[in-house]
């Protein structure tokens, strides 16, 4: 899969996008609660701020003005960069909307780039391109091309594998730094490097000191925030502390998996009002995507780099620690093996078993961003 064949397909994709958007304003009713840019801005062009509405939010405020409280949730590179581009190009609230838009999508199409190199270490080309495509459409993939830092990490994480996986480790580390100082589930990749090093010194017979202090160095990022936290707050763990801010579902303290499934099977799903069809959408989409990511772990240990396993695993398992799987639907985004291993399992089967799954997504993409972009809660 050439670069040629990449842009058709990420062309695609932000048609699809568009024309979600122009079906969802002229048949969704607007809610008005967590709007980006506030409602006024919203009406005026909504074709850029319903791009930025829950999460984008709190990166633009955050990208103009520094951190408030309650915000430390946020990691802070992705604001960073967008207040330093924003500040050449235009310092106006449209200017840093547009800036922090531009910046997810092209650094998703770097990270996709990065997969289709990445993948092609182990697989064929068949396994790249299905990948790709079901990255492309899966349910929540429109986050990768809105005001979140997804598409950062994505891409971050993406070529610090790649490079760890072609023994640039310095690079990789370098990355990984910044990973780490993007989203809390970057922390992931230091073991996950630490693998890595050792599959290669074993295998190769490669020096371990430069790939042990790669690894190592993935941490720096979170410790440079937590250090920051500790300055501005008193608890360098704040953004986990203060974690119930974003809902009853989660809580401050540990919570370990089972506990996870148990209150959504018997305590959040029985006592859904199923009237109200965005909290419904949203909560099965929840439990959907940790039933099939959690398939995809336990299947990645038998089918995948050792590596790419342990990433996925603790990728997984972080965003679950706090007790709930709001949001999961879109961290699992950046899972990139459990994409690998879709590809994998789809390709044995015919075409037409990758059709019906592409069409399923593309259904479920389709409500899930028609319903964020006029406001609605879905990850």
């Amino acid at each position: 899969m050439g670069i040629k064949e990449l842009i058709k397909y990420f062309i695609t994709w932000r048609i699809i996008l568009f024309v979600f958007l122009l079906l969802a304003l002229q048949t969704i009713p607007l809610e008005q609660g967590f709007l980006g840019g506030g409602l006024t801005n919203y009406l005026k062009n909504p074709y850029i701020f319903s791009w930025l509405n829950f999460d984008g939010e709190h990166f633009l405020v955050i990208a103009q003005r520094g951190y408030r409280e309650l915000e430390y949730f946020f990691f802070p590179l992705f604001p960073l960069l967008i207040r330093l581009v924003a500040k050449i190009l235009s310092n106006t609230l449209g200017g840093y909307a547009v800036t922090g838009l531009l910046i997810s999508n092209l650094a998703f199409f770097l990270g996709l780039i990065g997969l289709i190199k990445l993948v092609k270490l182990d697989f064929s080309e068949n396994i790249v391109r299905n990948a790709i495509f079901l990255l492309l459409l899966f349910p929540t993939s429109f986050y990768f091309g809105s005001y979140y830092s997804e598409s950062l990490f994505f891409a971050l994480c993406i070529w610090a594998f790649y490079f760890a996986r072609t023994k640039k480790w310095i690079p990789a580390g370098i990355l990984g730094i910044l990973v780490t100082a993007t989203r809390v589930v970057g922390l992931a990749l230091f073991p996950a490097l630490i693998i890595e090093s050792l599959i290669q010194f074993k295998k190769d017979r490669i020096h371990p000191l430069i790939p042990v202090l790669a690894s190592f160095s993935v941490m720096l990022g979170f410790i440079a925030y937590a250090i920051f936290l500790n300055i501005e707050t008193g608890d360098p763990l704040n953004f986990f502390h203060n974690v119930t801010i974003f809902g009853q579902q989660r809580a401050a303290g540990l919570i370990v998996l089972p506990q996870v499934f148990y209150r959504y099977i018997f305590k959040i799903i029985p006592n859904l009002d199923y009237s109200y069809f965005p909290v419904v959408f949203s909560t099965f989409l929840e439990l959907g995507s940790a039933i099939l990511f959690l398939m995809l772990v336990i299947a990645s240990f038998f089918k995948l780099r050792l590596s790419y396993s342990i990433y996925l695993m603790l990728g997984y398992i972080i965003p679950t620690l706090s007790g709930s799987f709001s949001s999961f639907p879109r961290y699992v985004l950046v899972l990139f093996p459990g994409f690998i291993l879709m590809s994998i399992f789809l390709s044995r089967y015919r075409q037409k078993v990758l059709i019906i799954t592409s069409m399923i997504f593309l259904i479920i993409l389709g409500i899930a961003t028609s319903l964020f972009v006029r406001g609605y809660w879905i990850a």
